[in-house]
């Protein structure tokens, strides 16, 4: 027996990237894993659709349902629940890992754009976990894990993209509040974020050829491996923070870090400072 075996995830934006990886670790300590996603046709840019993804967590040892929806719409997100708990028998996990990302100046993003990062990074965010926490009371181990940055004040990333940067610090802001709110359940509330650049559809499209900027990149793998380890520890015990995935696995003893790629100088991520995880 695994941590996470039979234990049911939940998860937002899961058909690629970050969240496939964190089903895809997930599976193979024999996990349940229900995916919400857009995509159920290929797209012409974007590998993968919810379907094949379930396929993938099946093929790595889970058990996979796949939905078809949007976290922002309040009736596919209880439907992605409702599959979890009438599927698997509950939720013991809920992983708030779709996001959107615009970084124009303020004077070029459109409405729409902020309206766009704001309804899925912060309301999506709060829809799933909202529809997750009755059954998240019953687990004998529940987390929330929100793919988010650690809070940085620091007057370049303030002034970078305030757009962007206001609708991560709202997902962070929400997984803490939820730590303290939910402390005597105890339901665990967390963030996730990446020490560097991951190899993510996203980053891939963003270097537009830059071959630098990809090999500089890590795997997903690492925050899936990284995200596994966190929601395998009690929940009373580790609830609040706002987790460096290298550190993460450093805590757990493994800090060869070579397999996940990047080379030896990977690229730091967003909100992360130098020297500073």
């Amino acid at each position: 027996m695994t941590a996470l075996q039979d234990r049911t995830l939940i998860i937002s934006g899961a058909s690629r990237g970050i969240g496939l990886a964190i089903g895809l670790s997930a599976a193979r300590q024999g996990a349940n894993v229900v995916l919400l996603a857009k995509t159920a046709e290929p797209h012409p840019k974007l590998p993968g659709t919810v379907y094949t993804a379930a396929a993938e967590i099946e093929a790595a040892g889970g058990r996979a349902a796949a939905v078809v929806g949007d976290v922002r719409n309040e009736a596919d997100v209880e439907r992605a629940v409702a599959v979890a708990v009438d599927t698997f028998g509950g939720v013991d996990a809920c992983i708030n890992n779709a996001s959107a990302i615009f970084t124009a100046p303020t004077d070029q993003l459109s409405a729409k754009q902020f309206d766009l990062m704001m309804d899925i990074n912060v309301r999506g965010t709060f829809l799933l976990t909202r529809a997750a926490i009755p059954h998240l009371r019953k687990s004998q181990n529940a987390h929330v894990l929100t793919l988010a940055p650690p809070l940085n004040m620091n007057p370049y990333w303030l002034g970078l993209h305030p757009s962007y940067t206001l609708s991560k610090y709202g997902m962070t802001l929400l997984a803490l509040g939820w730590a303290s709110e939910y402390a005597d359940v105890p339901i665990a509330s967390n963030c996730l974020w990446p020490e560097t650049y991951i190899a993510t559809a996203a980053v891939t499209n963003l270097a537009s050829g830059d071959d630098d900027m990809v090999a500089r990149s890590r795997s997903p793998q690492i925050m899936g491996e990284a995200a596994a380890e966190i929601l395998s520890r009690p929940a009373a015990q580790a609830s609040g923070n706002c987790y460096i995935d290298s550190a993460v696995l450093a805590q757990a003893g493994r800090t060869d870090l070579s397999p996940y790629g990047g080379g030896d100088d990977p690229i730091l991520d967003l909100f992360l400072d130098a020297g500073q995880y």
